[in-house]
């Protein structure tokens, strides 16, 4: 305790931590994905720490530009993101984590796959359509893998179960968000399908 009058001894405090200045936005951000282990919505880290929405959009693609030379990457699925290893440590990481690659997927799938990426939500009925063959058992597959994922119903007849990509799905093929996806031509599906 320091009385009135009283000096502080410089050799006293030497012992104790310097403060550490405060984290930038993009620190913060960083931190919070890397404990969370799963996606996070933008608007919840908004909340947690608590800035504006568009402020915490602007400090994810700074901390994306920061991490693209580094381990990990900011990946991106709708408005969630979370850090992931980076693709091309891949082999490194599952010799580590000890997990043997998975098999590979047949040509059906990749063709369901790609369909389901770049035209989701759809029904198996829409999926049928463009491949002209049936895919409920590569659509059984590609779910129990976790690559895609049940995410409505439609609003029509029967109600069917509308198809999308998982974040799983982003991770597998390295890709940050579905805009990392090549540009193609689809062939028009119908509705009614």
């Amino acid at each position: 305790m320091i009385h009135d009058g009283a000096t502080l001894d410089p050799q006293a405090l030497r012992g104790l931590p310097t403060p550490q200045p405060a984290p930038s936005l993009v620190q913060m951000i960083e931190s919070l994905l890397f404990v969370a282990g799963e996606p996070v919505g933008v608007a919840q880290l908004a909340k947690i720490v608590e800035v504006a929405y568009e402020a915490v959009e602007v400090a994810l693609e700074h901390l994306t530009f920061a991490c693209r030379e580094r381990g990990v990457r900011v990946q991106r699925h709708g408005d969630h993101v979370q850090l992931v290893s980076a693709p091309e440590a891949s082999r490194a990481v599952s010799r580590f984590l000890g997990v043997q690659a998975s098999g590979r997927l047949s040509s059906a799938a990749l063709e369901v796959l790609a369909i389901i990426a770049y035209r989701q939500p759809l029904t198996r009925a829409q999926i049928d359509a463009i491949r002209g063959v049936d895919s409920s058992g590569t659509l059984r597959a590609l779910l129990s893998r976790d690559l895609v994922v049940e995410v409505g119903r439609r609003e029509s007849v029967g109600r069917p179960i509308l198809y999308a990509t998982t974040p799983a799905f982003l991770q597998q093929f390295g890709l940050t968000n579905l805009g990392d996806l090549p540009v193609i031509k689809l062939p028009t599906v119908s509705d009614d399908a």
